[in-house]
């Protein structure tokens, strides 16, 4: 007898494991990663740790466990011990325990918890940072806010209490945390070498950090406190990685003319004994790290580049073309591929002889971990959602390019229903990413399965803006967004035409965040879909502006000066101007709290379409952010993809 297999549902997502942050072990016998759950009954998520041999010698096993999260395990370094954090007692705290076996111990018990760890190079305690507060007579005495800076809010977070994050230390056995930083400023993504000398991390320290959006790699001698800015301060930098002999790599860009904000980061080397600054990326027109967009993962940490042990080389994510690769990007000579292969690579880790470990997912693989030895070899260490996945029948997959403008190529893919039958006529759904500067790419996504499974074709590609093409592509947007991006999504209209089993008469059209933009903007410009569904969307580049929590650090750039500077502009751009002519069937999805994206946004497109008498219909999530779709309260996902699927079901 055949093995019954059923399509994808939306409440699968309870079914699902999201695999994340593989660590392997200091001399690469062992790999440590986290799995999470979605908690039903408390409308959570629970994290623990598991635990395998990288030889595939032995079964995976559960190395923490309970009800809460345990996450972001890191090896000590003679490999004796995991620091972890957990959320056991109450905040995220950092807790110990041997790896071969015993009780865990917490080593912090700070209000403000901890987060981004790591261990001393002598294994005697572990760094971090956390939140303080400033100075005891700057608490307000008042509940009202008193406003004095452009960044005084942030989407997840809400508005933002005046502490700032600074590294500090916990010894294995006890005592009081020190500090290391201090000041009115943010350390983050900390970074100790490995004599223990100094500690980089990054941070803006200029005289207006609260008025701009600059980034720093800062390093400090520990022996004398004195600290210094390696960086240029006129761009971004970000995740500093020290060598074995003590030079540091990190990533970033300038944000200058042409491409400002959009410019793609590099991979550079600094050397702190003759200060000189190198390029790694010669010659590859692609970015560092991983830029697709899924909503199947969870607790995916920001990756840092990682160094080989005899100093010659940097290993680090690039995104291209849809996948995530990892490069071999040696200090003399051109980068090359290291793991390749149509996959979304989201984290990776490197033991001294060169084994990695690495979390990836395909389209049909939801992410599971990987090891990769020194000769190659590839070796599939975790199977958590093999179970569920061998009961589900997933549509097939095409990948498709096709011209928009003349010479411009734009790639996308083609995701079939289950059961995909040529000779039937099917509707199809658009489907349009963030960003814009982000990519779809090749690895599992929920919410596209789903819809495949309620027979549509979903469409989903990467029109000028998305990362992954390079600079040029990326750039593409920039003063043009609803110009050169509309017409690169419309080109895959005829593709679907050509096709010959997509009824044209039933298309709908989707995204969120830009994605929303884009789908507002849609139907403003043409009457060729029969319903939309827009998702924590933006309406009135003017509103925007003022409103989110980010927006006015990069719209300068991508709308051509400032709405005050440039506000004819930002009207012609604005799909709200176009409203009237909106014939379309219209969802609005928006969090109450989403900051990135406000909510006033969906309630301007939702008043001017019930004015106008057009079909429309607003459904807000309350104590959701911008991040819904991805972390969001389990339920609220669940009501959100049921709602999507059902706008398209009775429309289509």
């Amino acid at each position: 007898m055949p093995e019954t297999r059923r399509p994808i549902e939306i409440d699968d997502l309870y079914n699902l494991v999201f695999v994340a942050d593989p660590n392997i072990s200091p001399d690469g016998t062992r790999v440590a990663w986290v799995a999470t759950t979605v908690d039903r009954d408390k409308n959570g998520y629970k994290s623990s740790i598991w635990l395998a041999p990288t030889d595939d010698s032995d079964k995976p096993f559960r190395f923490t466990g309970g009800s809460g999260k345990d996450t972001n395990p890191r090896w000590s370094p003679d490999g004796s011990h995991l620091a972890f954090l957990s959320d056991r007692s109450g905040k995220n705290q950092i807790w110990v325990i041997p790896t071969d076996g015993g009780e865990a111990w917490q080593i912090t018990d700070g209000p403000n918890g901890a987060s981004e760890i790591g261990w001393l190079p002598d294994g005697t305690g572990v760094y971090y940072t956390t939140k303080v507060e400033l100075a005891e007579e700057d608490k307000p005495k008042s509940d009202t806010r008193v406003i004095t800076t452009l960044r005084y809010k942030a989407d997840g977070e809400g508005f933002l209490d005046g502490k700032r994050r600074h590294v500090f230390v916990a010894d294995l056995t006890g005592g009081e945390p020190r500090a290391l930083t201090s000041g009115d400023f943010d350390c983050a993504q900390p970074a100790i070498s490995p004599d223990g000398r100094y500690l980089a991390c990054m941070s803006n320290r200029t005289a207006d950090n609260g008025n701009n959006a600059l980034s720093d790699i800062w390093v400090t001698d520990l022996h004398n406190n004195e600290s210094r800015r390696v960086t240029p301060e006129d761009g971004n930098y970000a995740t500093p990685a020290w060598s074995p002999s003590g030079i540091l790599a990190y990533t970033g860009h300038p944000v200058v003319e042409p491409y400002g904000p959009s410019t793609i980061d590099n991979i550079y080397t600094w050397d702190p004994n003759t200060d000189e600054i190198s390029g790694l990326l010669v010659g590859l027109d692609r970015e560092p790290g991983n830029s697709s967009i899924a909503d199947a993962r969870y607790g995916v940490p920001n990756q840092s580049p990682i160094w080989t042990s005899d100093d010659s080389a940097v290993l680090s994510l690039i995104s291209d073309r849809g996948s995530t690769h990892i490069y071999t990007c040696p200090t003399e000579g051109g980068p090359e591929p290291l793991a390749s292969g149509v996959r979304d690579i989201q984290s990776f880790t490197v033991a001294a002889n060169g084994t990695i470990a690495f979390a990836a997912s395909t389209m049909d693989l939801p992410t599971e971990v990987f090891v990769c030895s020194p000769n190659g070899t590839e070796t599939r260490i975790s199977s958590h959602n093999d179970a569920f996945m061998s009961g589900i029948e997933l549509g097939d997959v095409k990948e498709i390019t096709f011209e928009s403008d003349p010479g411009v190529e734009i790639h996308g893919w083609l995701l079939h229903p289950p059961g995909f039958n040529p000779n039937a006529k099917y509707p199809a759904v658009v489907q349009i990413h963030g960003g814009p500067h982000g990519m779809y790419g090749v690895g599992f996504f929920h919410e596209m399965h789903v819809l495949a499974a309620r027979g549509y074709i979903v469409l989903y590609t990467n029109p000028r803006g998305s990362t992954g093409y390079g600079q040029s592509f990326v750039a593409g947007s920039m003063n043009d967004w609803g110009g050169a991006d509309y017409r690169d999504v419309m080109a895959g209209l005829p593709v679907l035409e050509s096709l010959g089993y997509v009824d044209m008469n039933r298309l709908g059209v989707t995204g969120g965040s830009y994605g929303g933009y884009m789908t507002n903007w849609i139907i403003g410009q043409t009457n060729q879909f029969k319903a939309a569904v827009t998702m924590r969307s933006t309406c009135n580049r003017i509103s925007q502006y003022g409103t989110s929590d980010f927006t006015m650090m990069y719209n300068d750039w991508e709308f051509q000066g400032t709405p005050y500077d440039n506000a004819e502009f930002y009207l012609e751009r604005s799909p709200l101007t176009y409203v009237k002519n909106v014939t379309t069937p219209v969802l609005i999805l928006h969090s109450e709290n989403d900051l990135r994206c406000p909510i006033t946004q969906g309630e301007e497109l939702f008043v001017a379409l019930k004015k106008l008498g057009k079909e429309v219909e607003f459904v807000r999530f309350p104590n959701e952010s911008h991040n819904l779709s991805r972390a969001g309260q389990p339920k609220h996902r669940i009501e959100r993809l049921e709602r999507l699927t059902g706008w398209f079901d009775s429309h289509m």
